[in-house]
C-alpha cells in the first residue's frame, strides 16, 4: 500500500494545501512500524509535494462561488428510522420545506437520503427506497442537491432528475451496476469509507491501524474506480467517521485527518450529531449534540478539509463564516 503516509502540517505558512487558502510548510511522514518524522515541507519527494499542492478542480466545478472557504452539505433524510431526524422529514411538503430552508441558511448542497444506513438499521427495498424520493425530487428545481445512496438504480433516478453528486457510504461497492453508472454519467462521487454493512458494522470493529487502514482501503477504492473509468478529479473521499468504528477509531481519524489528502482528492466530513460526540461529551439525545457538531466541524475546517456534511445548516455556516473570518481564510 501507500508507504510512507504523508500528512501535512505546521499550518499558516508555506506552500497552498490542495491549491486553496491554507498553507503548510511540514510533512508528518508516518509508517506502519516505526516512528513519524517531521520534516520541511520542499525536503519530501516532487511527485509528493505535487499532490498534497495541486488544486483539486471539483471543487470549483461543484462550488462556484466557494472562494477557498468549507463548503457546506445540509443532510435532508426523507426516511421514518434515520437515527437523528428520522420521520421528521419524511412527508414530501416537510422535505421540500426542509430543502428550501437549507438553501436560505447557506447550504451549498443538499444531500437527500432515502435509505437509513444508521447503525443497526436493515436494508431498503429499491421500491421503497425510489418511493420515498418520487415524491420529493421534482420539488428541488433550482436548488443544489445530491444523492446518498447505495443502489445504482436510485442514482440514475437521481442524476436524471437533476442531482449534481451521487454520496455512497459503500464506494460504489455495495451494488454491482454502480461503478459502471456512475463512470457513464460523468457525476462526481463520495466514496465513504465503511467495515461492515449498517446492520452489523458496529457489533465488533477492528483494525491494525485505524489511520492508515481507512487511508490504504480510500485509496484502493479509488483505483478501482478509476480503472471503471471514473476519473480521479470526479472523487471526493470520507472517512466514514462511526461506520464500523469505535470511538478510538473515530478519534484516530480526526487526530490524523489532514493525512487523507494525500490522496489528491477533496476531502469530506460527515461527524455531524453522531453517537462519538456523546462519547466524549456526555450522553446526550443526537437533536442536542449541535455544540459537539460544531466542534467537528471547524475540527475539519482547521484541517483543511474542503466538505462538511451536516443536519444544522444555519449554525454550521455561521460558525465557520466566523472561524473563516478570524483566521483570515475566507
Amino acid at each position: 500500500m501507500v508507504i510512507p503516509y504523508h500528512r501535512p502540517t505546521g499550518f499558516g505558512v508555506g506552500l497552498p494545501l490542495a491549491g486553496g487558502p491554507f498553507l503548510f510548510s511540514q510533512v508528518a511522514i508516518g509508517h506502519r512500524d516505526g516512528p513519524t518524522e517531521v520534516v520541511p515541507v520542499a525536503d519530501v519527494a516532487p511527485a509528493v509535494r505535487e499532490r498534497l499542492t495541486r488544486p483539486r478542480p471539483l471543487l470549483a466545478r461543484l462550488f462556484p462561488a466557494l472562494a477557498g472557504r468549507t463548503a457546506v452539505m445540509g443532510i435532508l433524510n426523507v426516511t421514518p428510522d434515520s437515527f437523528s431526524d428520522g420521520g421528521r422529514h419524511a412527508a414530501p411538503e416537510a422535505a421540500r420545506a426542509a430543502a428550501q430552508a437549507m438553501a436560505a441558511a447557506g447550504a451549498d448542497l443538499i444531500d437527500i437520503g432515502a435509505e437509513s444506513t444508521r447503525p443497526g438499521a436493515a436494508p431498503v427495498d429499491l421500491a421503497t427506497e425510489r418511493a420515498r424520493l418520487a415524491a420529493v425530487l421534482p420539488g428541488l428545481a433550482g436548488l443544489a442537491w445530491s444523492i446518498d445512496t447505495r443502489k445504482a438504480a436510485v442514482m440514475g433516478d437521481a442524476l436524471a432528475a437533476g442531482a449534481m453528486l451521487v454520496n455512497d457510504v459503500s464506494a460504489l461497492g455495495h451494488d454491482p451496476a454502480a461503478l459502471a453508472l456512475v463512470a457513464a454519467s460523468n457525476a462526481p462521487v463520495v466514496l465513504m469509507h465503511a467495515q461492515g454493512d449498517p446492520q452489523t458494522m458496529q457489533q465488533a470493529p477492528h483494525y491494525e491501524d485505524a489511520l492508515f487502514d481507512v487511508f490504504d482501503w480510500l485509496a484502493v477504492r479509488i483505483a478501482i474506480c478509476e480503472a471503471a473509468g471514473i476519473a480521479r478529479d470526479r472523487i471526493i473521499v470520507d472517512p466514514g467517521i462511526g461506520f464500523g468504528k469505535t470511538l478510538d477509531h473515530n478519534l484516530a481519524l480526526l487526530r490524523g485527518l489532514a493525512l487523507f489528502h494525500d490522496l489528491g482528492v477533496p476531502v469530506l466530513l460527515g461527524a455531524s450529531r453522531k453517537q462519538l460526540i456523546s462519547r466524549m461529551a456526555g450522553e446526550v439525545p443526537p437533536d442536542e449534540r449541535l455544540p459537539g457538531s460544531l466542534a467537528l466541524a471547524l475540527h475539519a475546517a482547521a484541517n483543511a478539509v474542503q466538505i462538511v456534511r451536516v443536519h444544522d445548516v444555519a449554525a454550521t455556516v455561521q460558525a465557520l463564516s466566523v472561524w473563516h473570518s478570524a483566521t483570515a481564510l475566507r
